[in-house]
């Protein structure tokens, strides 16, 4: 005990809590050389090591995350821009981890659709949760899957797009990623999260043909919606894209080609008729059926 300390010690707890301090401080001096090997940012964020340099990083992140958002809700009035408090914080807190700036641009995204809620809703917190579970890769593949895939209005009203395949060398251009069984985990997350997929197969537009090699990508409502609500529009993506119902085709009439009816001439020269044939008996092989006498029993007449 430190016989300088003045404190009253009222429970007679101070040798105890002295102990404590001693034994926290060995343990964050431990966790601090494993975590600043680990992730810097991380360990400065936690008090772990010089956090003025976490604050300045993540504040230059929300920074660039504000510009964003503050360009896309530069046509909207000031009076009608709020967000919800849970949204905002959310965003803000989730976001100022992204240094990527394609991901930031989809963090601003949300944030400018939120503010045009004018607080009366948290649904964006949907895509929140969701955003944040997506690697900047992911972020990549699914813009450029919602941006290029055909798009529809289904028979009940739904967004809807149709499977769009990709080279796994295109593919990896687009995301960044230069290995490939990387990549495929890439696309199995976006499965799971149901981002990408029908029915949560990699056949049915969720990933990599394992015959093939190319890329299926079926981007789900749920990943058009999330896309639209990044660009900062507060509507659907029906009215984002202006989206029709899927043309059906109509057979033309001028192109249709009427079957006429055909007449087949013979040929006389190859018609065969058939001859009448005799068939001759073999004398030896007939029967001859020889005259029956039928006698009558001489027997008493009746003259009556």
């Amino acid at each position: 005990m430190n016989p300088n300390d003045k404190s009253l010690d009222i429970l007679g707890i101070k040798p105890i809590g002295e102990a404590v301090n001693t034994v926290t401080k060995g343990t964050v001096e431990g966790a601090s050389a494993f975590l600043s090997r680990v992730c810097l940012p991380v360990a400065e964020e936690v008090g772990l090591l010089l956090r003025d340099k976490v604050r300045y990083w993540r504040a230059n992140n929300l920074a660039n995350i504000a510009i964003e958002a503050e360009l896309l809700l530069r046509s909207v009035n000031p009076a009608n821009i709020g967000a919800h408090p849970r949204v905002a914080h959310e965003i803000l807190e989730k976001g100022s981890w992204a240094d990527d700036a394609t991901v930031q641009k989809m963090w601003a995204g949300l944030l400018a659709s939120a503010c045009q809620e004018k607080q009366k809703g948290d649904s964006n917190i949907i895509f929140v949760n969701i955003l944040n579970q997506l690697t900047s890769s992911q972020v990549r593949i699914l813009n450029y899957t919602c941006e290029n895939a055909s798009k529809y209005v289904s028979t009940a009203g739904f967004p809807n797009a149709d499977q769009l395949s990709v080279d796994a060398q295109f593919l990896m251009k687009v995301s960044g990623i230069e290995d490939l069984h990387q990549l495929d985990r890439e696309l199995d997350c976006m499965r799971v999260l149901e981002l990408i997929g029908a029915g949560g197969f990699a056949g049915t537009g969720g990933g990599f043909d394992s015959d093939t090699g190319v890329a299926n990508l079926l981007p789900s409502t749920v990943a058009l919606h999330l896309y639209t609500k990044a660009q900062g529009f507060l509507g659907n993506p029906i009215e984002y894209w202006d989206l029709k119902p899927k043309e059906t085709k109509e057979p033309n009439p001028e192109s249709c080609v009427v079957a006429k009816p055909t007449i087949r001439l013979l040929n006389p020269e190859s018609c065969v008729v058939a001859k009448p044939t005799t068939r001759l008996l073999n004398p030896e092989s007939c029967v001859v059926a020889k005259p029956t006498t039928r006698l009558l029993l001489n027997k008493p007449v009746d003259e009556r």
